[in-house]
């Protein structure tokens, strides 16, 4: 029997994890004769992704061919509340005839303020992620602001160090200590354990800080199971230390930084006794933690978005990446802190996605309030929805699911997957994959630049975002020109910044060889003399201050909820896949300390209804002293069809924002938990089964 042929493409990985891994993509015949991806591993020749892809990823192919990925426009027949959604396949030119009358209609009659799109980082693809955004702007529409991961640690950043440049991850080797600071970057940004592991046999300590235990704890010497939210505390404990012992870096304070001493004095009543007691440690604890950093050149500190996920989420990150420089380790290679590389990519962005369109009289609309934005009294007449789905990742997802289900809303959604969102929509049409499009990808964890060719004809009529909406802009009679850029003309854009970090990266040479590291220093040492703020340094005034949450348990909410990633899931991208699934536990669970279990009388295996005070959501319990007493953790953005109540999660997070950058507050959720029949929650769960 003759072999069917096959063939090897590179692609970089289009998904929201900072390691934008390069892939090995096999592609080979299929059963219908048409060419398919087969296999997909990690391109063994990329310095950084050296031959592996996460476990998520491996599984894209069984994504890429789901039996259930819309592949055609489809068209809802029946209402949005009926149980099971209904939709009659139609042509492109019926979609988008209809959309663009309906779209029209309302820009003639209400403006464009009528309009909203809803999207985010579903695809990292400058074309297809970022550029998507020009018909929109063109329009005039309102600005969404994206603020539901990153805005908090992004404003953060800035204040300190003005652009996001970071530690090369090559370079990571080199430390002495590394601070993984709530961040489970075994399960997250994997790609960096092999340099840890590689500092690691070079003698280095690994120290794991985050409020419960997971992957990256086991993996640690030491877990600082600290209390959520306590960050901001933990970091002036550090500082008492480094300036009580003397520790600092006195002349990188003196040459590199301002306000040295009003930091100096917010951390003096921050005794290793009274940082104990804020944030659960023990004064040991917090006492070897300072000295460990305050002693240990270098010293590398991995910060993640988790810590920004409460009320004062951007003061507690912003805290913690100042202990570098008080240290100097900004001057030491492997030393230093990392948020971002993103900011060394120093790309022409000025009228990427028509940023060049948005006025200063536009409105704006914070994507975590979109349950706010869809009520009617708000005016919204469409929603136009791609690379994200809201009625799973949203906070207060029931009212964004309500608000979705008004039959006076368009609701228009571009998918690869049937997703809740999807099954909400008036039409659903289908998306291409990062293997069916040319796209270009910059990196928030490494350096290199990369570009994909489309490799996969796209089944059926699956198209890019940016042909639907360039489509749409023809209908509504849209002339600005960059609505209608090709993926080379974006390529060509944004490579003319003359940044020296990119000399010698043209778009030729990107496209010849489809992954290029940027032109950096050996040595990258970005803030070694000083930063990219106003005063040119480190700017470490205002000190930050800790402050507790204003939402406190009490007994009504006695356990604060965190709802971190799973191992297996990528927000909810692989929500539809029934093995990895099975590899979180065939449903979603909530972690709970022994203590809080006999306290508030439940077992292990009993179902919970998780109440807070914008909803409720029905979950197993998983009785653990990986949580610690008094939090509650739902790892994984699970979508609610695989949920033994048809639930997201975010049914009980609130759309409260925080302290900068008008961020998230996942884990800032006070809840109770009361015993659920686990009759009743099996029955609904039967019931969701015969839906799927």
């Amino acid at each position: 029997m003759t072999a069917t042929p096959t063939r090897d493409v590179l692609l970089t990985c289009p998904l929201d994890c900072p390691d934008a891994c390069r892939l090995r993509v096999t592609l080979g015949q299929g059963e219908d004769g048409r060419e398919r991806a087969l296999k997909l591993t990690g391109d063994a020749s990329h310095p950084y992704t050296k031959g592996f892809a996460c476990v998520k990823t491996v599984h894209y192919p069984a994504r890429q061919h789901h039996p259930d990925r819309p592949v055609y426009p489809l068209r809802r027949v029946g209402e949005k509340t009926d149980p099971e959604p209904r939709f009659e396949r139609v042509t492109w030119d019926e979609a988008l005839d209809d959309i663009a009358v309906r779209l029209r209609k309302l820009l003639d009659t209400r403006g464009p303020s009528s309009i909203l799109r809803y999207n985010y980082a579903g695809t990292m693809g400058l074309m297809e992620g970022s550029h998507a955004h020009a018909l929109w702007r063109a329009l005039g529409t309102p600005e969404l602001d994206e603020t539901i991961c990153a805005t908090a640690g992004t404003a953060a950043w800035s204040l300190g160090y003005g652009a996001r440049y970071a530690v090369d991850p090559l370079d990571v080797p080199h430390a002495r200590l590394i601070v993984l600071w709530g961040i489970n970057s075994l399960s997250t940004h994997s790609h960096l354990t092999p340099q840890i592991t590689a500092a690691r046999k070079n003698g280095a300590r690994v120290i794991h800080i985050d409020p419960y235990r997971n992957r990256t704890s086991g993996y640690a010497d030491t877990h600082l199971k600290l209390k959520p939210g306590t960050d901001a505390a933990l970091a002036l404990g550090v500082m008492h230390g480094l300036f009580a012992h003397g520790w600092t870096d006195e002349a990188y304070i003196a040459e590199a930084t301002v306000g040295a001493e009003e930091v100096r004095e917010a951390a003096r009543e921050w005794t290793p006794e009274r940082t104990a007691e804020v944030t659960g440690l023990t004064v040991e604890e917090v006492r070897d933690l300072a000295h460990a950093i305050g002693t240990t050149r270098p010293t590398y500190i991995r910060v993640g978005y988790g810590m920004t996920r409460h009320e004062n989420g951007g003061t507690n990150l912003r805290a913690v990446t100042l202990i570098p420089a008080l240290t100097g380790d900004w001057r030491h290679r492997g030393g230093g802190v990392v948020l971002s590389t993103s900011g060394a990519f120093g790309l022409n962005r000025s009228r990427v996605g028509g940023a060049h369109l948005v006025q200063p009289e536009t409105p704006h609309i914070n994507m975590n309030e979109l349950a706010n934005a869809l009520t009617p009294e708000a005016g919204l007449g469409a929603l136009v929805v791609y690379n994200t789905n809201p009625a799973v990742v949203a906070p207060d997802s029931q009212r964004v699911r309500a608000g979705m289900q008004r039959e006076d809303l368009l609701l228009v959604v571009l998918e690869q997957a049937m997703t809740e969102t999807a099954r909400l929509a008036d039409y659903v049409l289908p998306a291409t994959t990062f293997m069916e499009h040319p796209d270009v990808y910059t990196s928030y964890g490494h350096h290199w630049l990369g570009y994909n060719r489309a490799e996969l004809e796209a089944p059926g009529e699956a198209r890019p975002n940016t042909w639907v909406f360039q489509q749409l802009a023809r209908r509504l009679g849209v002339t600005e020109p960059s609505v209608y850029w090709t993926a080379d003309e974006l390529l060509t854009e944004v490579l003319s910044s003359g940044h020296p970090h990119l000399r010698g990266v043209t778009p030729e040479r990107l496209k010849a060889e489809g992954t290029v590291r940027l032109s950096l220093p050996e040595a990258f040492l970005p803030y070694a003399n000083g930063a990219d703020t106003p005063s040119g340094k480190v700017q470490l005034s205002p000190a930050p201050l800790y402050r507790a949450v204003e939402a406190v348990v009490n007994a009504d909410y006695p356990l604060r909820l965190l709802t971190p990633p799973a191992h297996h899931f990528l927000n909810s991208t692989y929500g539809n896949l029934e093995n990895l699934n099975r590899a979180e536990g065939e449903e979603p669970h909530v972690l709970v300390h022994p203590e809080d279990a006999e306290a508030y009388g439940f077992g292990d295996g009993e179902y919970v209804r998780i109440v807070s005070e914008v909803g409720q959501a029905v979950r197993r319990v998983k009785v653990t002293e990986a949580a610690q007493p008094g939090v509650a953790v739902v790892e994984g953005t699970w979508w609610g069809l695989s949920a033994p109540d048809g639930t997201s999660i975010n049914a009980v997070t609130a759309q409260t924002l925080t302290d900068l950058g008008g961020g998230s507050t996942f884990h800032n959720t006070r809840v109770r938990l009361e015993r659920v029949e686990s009759g009743e929650a099996v029955r609904k769960a039967g019931e969701l089964l015969q839906v799927r």
